[in-house]
């Protein structure tokens, strides 16, 4: 995904501009990127970015007046108009629909200008009457920096692959967090896969001086928000009404066209209920199945008309697995191995979305703050995959994850849960469009600390929200049966139906008990399968890796370097493989898992 880089070593000039172009190439993963650098030999400084055409970020570098102060900026703030005024009436020049009123900010606040910042991003900061340079990133640790810290040289960038490129040393794999990987399907804390290369903590400002760094500070920690008072039901709702109505034009705010990915759900609901603004005109699309619309798409056109906005639905065309080898490559490459080949479908859907719009509005993470859902939980892979010696780093994997689990519960979700789980896909999301959603707003984030536990315990607040906003968009029923105008016991018996024909799909595509796989074989003969699929669920990989890319499948994990992982047990994969491929049992976990990872020894460590 876009984002910055950069060097502060005292080596050569020549070697230091020789790996930071290395380290800007690596990431320029297409042509609608842009990038540039900047040098400053005096403080060490070698700098560089990459970032989507005409977004926020694209106006690198930014100067202030004097000259005498420089910002690289990634990713998007969605500061108050009145920020923005604020500067002007100091006299400040600048063009408000990007980032170059962020110098100014700090030009007249310091370093507390970053309380001000309010979204997902990460800078360089050089200061030149001072002689220092800051590297920060947001309080939630979503735009990433990677880092490697040496004894003279200190290197980061928003992509690990471009310090792998320059760093040959760094590419090997740490088997505790590859057991981490494993269990978790993410590496938590501040580690990532490779065993000296972190990631900068969230809410931190680093501080360096001629290539030195010399204090490792936070301007935000989560206890800043858990300290608050709990206000009383209608106070907290009032007020959440209110912040949401006053929050959600800064996310319209655009010189480029925004689109939103509607969904059946409660979230993006909320969007299309509170958001009044002209022009009225809001494209929105649902990304839907392969055989037949999804019932997310069915009533994500409900809502669009009920609206009376267009809608159009992305469908999975037939030219996906034919391309899967492609496409599973640039996902784990353009992630650095953070989504999985079952997400491969992802990048598919969000190619096409960039025709829409390069700007997508989405209902991202509503439900981990408003609702204190959590889809962050272990999984257990068959034991006989490993080698005895590696077992032990799943069960510390385990317990890692136990310690973590105990933090507060909003804490956990938007300091932990979305930048560590939640990142791959979203990774992959950024590197074809410029993602937005209003739920992870600094003002909406810092209200439901406030939250009675029974409001967030629930979906009523959700559709009071609707309700109060656009009436009639409470009346259509989501995909789960929630939502709609019945009585009590039509609304149990509806939310039952949903959630059965929801389990049942869910369970045939990834939960297929290894005794009825034969019999599964046998109806996709006759394609009879298709009827009990398709209503929910956009990925069939499990049916996928048994025929159409079963040959893929064979080819990369029955190779021998697959095959000699040291973590793995060779006859255990070969077992594997076979009895998924031939449709005796159904593995698909197992082999989403060692697939990525295979892919990612390939394109990150040995292929690079």
């Amino acid at each position: 995904m876009p984002g910055i880089l950069g060097i502060l070593s005292k080596n050569t000039k020549h070697e230091n501009k020789r790996n930071l172009d290395v380290m800007i190439s690596s990431m320029m993963h297409e042509p609608f990127y842009t990038s540039g650098s900047y040098i400053y030999e005096k403080l060490g400084l070698y700098a560089g970015w990459v970032c989507h055409k005409r977004s926020f970020a694209d106006c690198m570098p930014i100067f202030n007046e004097k000259k005498d102060l420089l910002l690289l900026f990634s990713g998007e703030d969605f500061s108050d108009k009145e920020t923005i005024n604020y500067l002007k009436r100091l006299g400040h020049e600048f063009d408000s629909s990007n980032a170059g009123y962020l110098i100014h900010l700090y030009e007249e606040d310091g370093e507390h200008f970053l309380h001000r910042l309010n979204g997902w991003f990460s800078g360089i900061l050089v200061d030149l009457r001072k002689q220092k340079v800051i590297l920060f990133n947001d309080r939630y640790g979503i735009n990433r920096i990677y880092y490697h810290e040496g004894e003279e040289e200190f290197f980061f960038s928003s992509e690990a692959k471009s310090l792998l490129k320059v760093k040959p040393e760094l590419r090997e794999i740490n088997p505790r967090t590859l057991g981490q990987f494993f269990t978790c399907d993410c590496v938590l804390n501040n580690d990532t896969l490779f065993p000296t290369v972190f990631l900068l903590p969230a809410g931190s400002s680093w501080e360096f001086r001629n290539g030195n760094c010399i204090k490792k500070a936070h301007y935000f920690k989560p206890g800043d928000w858990e300290a608050q008072e709990t206000l009383p039901k209608e106070t907290f709702y009032n007020t959440l009404q209110d912040t949401l109505l006053k929050i959600l034009p800064r996310y319209f705010r655009s010189s480029q066209p925004i689109a939103i990915s509607l969904t059946s759900g409660l979230d993006t609901r909320i969007i299309m209920a509170s958001h009044n603004e002209s022009p009225p005109a809001l494209p929105c699309y649902t990304f839907t199945g392969i055989h037949r619309d999804t019932l997310d798409c069915i009533i994500a056109r409900e809502v669009a008309d009920a609206c009376n906005q267009k809608h159009q639905a992305i469908p999975l065309g037939n030219d996906f697995c034919p391309d899967f080898p492609n496409l599973a490559e640039k996902t784990i490459y353009f992630s650095d191995g953070c989504h999985d080949v079952c997400g491969t479908h992802d990048i598919y859907y969000n190619i096409i979305a960039r025709h829409v719009a390069p700007i997508r509005m989405t209902g991202k993470f509503g439900s981990e703050v408003l609702r204190d859902h959590s889809m962050f939980k272990t999984s257990q892979l068959p034991e006989m995959l490993f080698q005895p010696d590696f077992k032990p780093q799943l069960i510390n994997a385990q317990k890692t994850f136990s310690t973590n689990k105990i933090d507060h519960r909003l804490s956990f979700a938007v300091f932990k849960e979305i930048p560590w789980h939640e990142y791959g896909r979203l990774a992959i999301e950024m590197t074809q469009l410029i993602i937005r959603t209003p739920y992870m707003d600094n003002d909406l984030v810092k209200l439901m600390y406030q939250s009675p536990q029974s409001l967030r315990s629930s979906i009523g607040i959700s559709l009071k929200l609707i309700r109060d906003n656009k009436q009639p968009l409470e009346k259509i029923m989501t995909d789960r049966g929630t939502a709609g105008k019945h009585n009590y016991l039509i609304s149990i018996f509806t939310r039952l139906f949903f959630y059965s024909l929801f389990k049942s799909e869910y369970i045939y595509l990834y939960q297929m008990p290894h005794f009825l796989s034969r019999i599964d074989s046998t109806l996709s003969r006759s394609n009879l399968n298709k009827l009990l699929i398709g209503r929910y669920q956009l990925g069939q990989y499990r049916m996928w890796f048994r025929d159409e890319l079963s040959s893929y499948v064979r080819e990369i994990l029955l190779d021998k370097r697959s095959l000699n992982r040291p973590y793995l047990n060779k006859k255990s994969v070969e077992k594997i493989v076979y009895g998924h491929v031939n449709g005796n049992c159904s593995y698909l976990n197992a082999i989403n898992k060692i697939l990525t990872a295979e892919l990612f020894h390939r394109l990150l460590i040995e292929d690079i």
